[in-house]
């Protein structure tokens, strides 16, 4: 009987803490875009590494991390729903499916790192290391997923995001994480001494103020004169876009556009004219080319290109006007948006529940060149490209301004595409460049060095967004190191901690 209430108790806590941790997760989001209450995901890790501590083994730490993990991304990206419901065409209940088995994966990281904490020991010394390599494993297994990296939440207001330009996003979520993590050793151990205390007061402020000095260096520097741009949002309907029958009043409405601004750079969404770029009549080239030549400028335009030669197709940017025409291919694809992965295997559910277009592309190079457009060295990348900061340093320091072209109605009208622009707002702070994004129906955005918007077009409008862009040079830590000190220091650290646990256990 009394082994009976126990077990009951024992289990009411345990089903306590699985909802806790729900909610905490559901919270963190509050810190990411459109909120950027930097604070919340901090309190939110701080419970989850405060239950974590009062767990009795590391399945416990488990559970309640994958109960953590889906309050996190079950809100956190619920978007993908919209993605394959709404405009994929998947049947309701399979669209829901595939978004839940999406989240319960993505939940297996911070559940990963609460099992591996535990079973280390000095839980809340080694949580934070451990969730800053889940964050980072995440970014490049199965071709990379990382939404919702807790560094990001940083990003622009917070006072670590000075710490972004010298480690890197992953290195930022190291420091966010071990923050909650005192304050959390601070709950646990209520009758520490003062002595105690005051150290991790210290700790904390300390890692506050170096990020505040941090943030207020300037890491690049300008070079030549600003020129004038305007980032043209179509707002074409996604249900429309690649219908055939409204192919020609898309080319149309475009050129309308163009026409109507004179900057020095006009900038154009990824795909913006649904043909492929063989296709365009020699009439819209050079009405193209000769506007941007009119304006002593040039035109960067989304488009889909055909390489006749090896039968591949290529989601690209194409440049027109004064300079030489250039080309930049997406490098880094979207798997079951962009390609399809195991096709053998998985070709049915294209064939069967899904209308995707240009889901079968091919990969641009690795290492390519950045546009030399006016006084301007032009590094584009395309879509979700700007998620991968050490990609995006391929084309640095040789580059002096960043430019995103992207097709975010995807995700409707969630907030997925201000997440999105959180992405860019990290990349130009990493960077020291200014990044501006063109994109379908939002987030239109120029961005400065710093990580904040200088301009940004309301969603869902058809308009020019114009602005001034100044380009800069310099290289910052992370663009020359990468994410390589961040690997280093936590290889260090753990290496550190696993020898302490073995000499414990002798």
């Amino acid at each position: 009987m009394w082994c009976q209430q126990r077990a009951r108790k024992l289990m009411i806590k345990m089903n306590k803490d699985f909802l806790f941790a729900f909610v905490a997760g559901l919270l963190a989001v509050f810190g990411f875009a459109p909120y950027y209450i930097w604070l919340a995901p901090i309190l939110s890790l701080a419970a989850l590494f405060y239950l974590w501590s009062q767990s009795s083994h590391a399945k416990q730490s488990f559970q309640i991390g994958f109960s953590f993990g889906l309050g996190l991304y079950v809100f956190g990206i619920y978007w993908i729903y919209i993605c394959l419901h709404d405009f994929g065409g998947m049947p309701w209940w399979f669209a829901g499916f595939c978004t839940l088995c999406l989240c319960a994966f993505m939940a297996l990281f911070p559940a990963m790192v609460g099992y591996f904490s535990k079973r280390l020991g000095s839980l809340l010394w080694s949580a934070p290391v451990i969730w800053a390599l889940s964050d980072w494993v995440r970014s490049w297994i199965f071709t990379g997923f990382p939404w919702l990296t807790l560094g990001y939440s940083q990003v622009p207001f917070g006072p670590l995001v000075g710490y972004l330009p010298i480690v890197g996003v992953y290195g930022v979520s190291m420091i966010t994480a071990l923050i909650a993590s005192l304050i959390a050793y601070w709950i646990v151990n209520r009758n520490i001494s003062v002595f105690l205390q005051r150290n991790i007061i210290i700790a904390v402020t300390f890692c506050i103020v170096v990020g505040l000095v941090l943030k207020s260096i300037e890491w690049s520097s300008p070079v030549g004169k600003p020129i004038q741009v305007a980032l043209v949002q179509g707002n074409i309907n996604q249900e429309i876009k690649w219908s055939p029958e409204y192919a020609q009043s898309t080319i149309d409405l475009y050129l309308s556009m163009v026409k109507s601004t004179h900057a020095d750079l006009i900038v154009l969404p990824e795909t913006a004219l649904p043909v492929v770029a063989s296709q365009l009549s020699p009439e819209v080239t050079q009405a193209l080319t000769q506007h941007a030549k009119q304006n002593q400028g040039d035109i960067v335009m989304g488009v889909v290109q055909y390489d006749e030669r090896t039968n591949e197709y290529f989601n690209s940017a194409i440049s027109y006007g004064s300079a030489p025409s250039q080309v930049y291919s997406k490098n880094h694809l979207v798997p079951f948006g962009e390609f399809i992965p195991l096709k053998a295997i998985l070709g049915w559910v294209y064939r069967d529940w899904l209308n995707m277009p240009l889901s079968d592309l091919s990969r641009g190079g690795k290492h390519q060149k950045p546009m030399q457009l006016g006084n301007q060295k032009v590094a584009v990348n395309i879509c979700y490209e700007d998620v991968f900061g050490e990609e995006i340093i391929r084309q640095l320091p040789e580059a002096t301004m960043l430019v995103n072209i992207s097709n975010d109605a995807w995700y409707g009208k969630s907030f997925a595409a201000n997440q999105h622009m959180q992405f860019s707002q990290a990349r130009a702070i990493e960077t020291g460049r200014m990044v501006l994004r063109a994109t379908n129906t939002g987030a239109t955005v120029i961005i400065d060095q710093h990580g904040m918007e200088l301009a940004h077009a309301p969603h869902d409008t058809q308009m020019n967004l114009t602005g001034s862009a100044q380009g800069y040079i310099g290289e910052t830590p992370y663009v020359r190191w990468g994410n390589w000190p961040f690997i280093i220091i936590s290889v260090v650290i753990i290496s550190l901690l696993l020898r302490n646990k073995m000499r414990n256990n002798k």
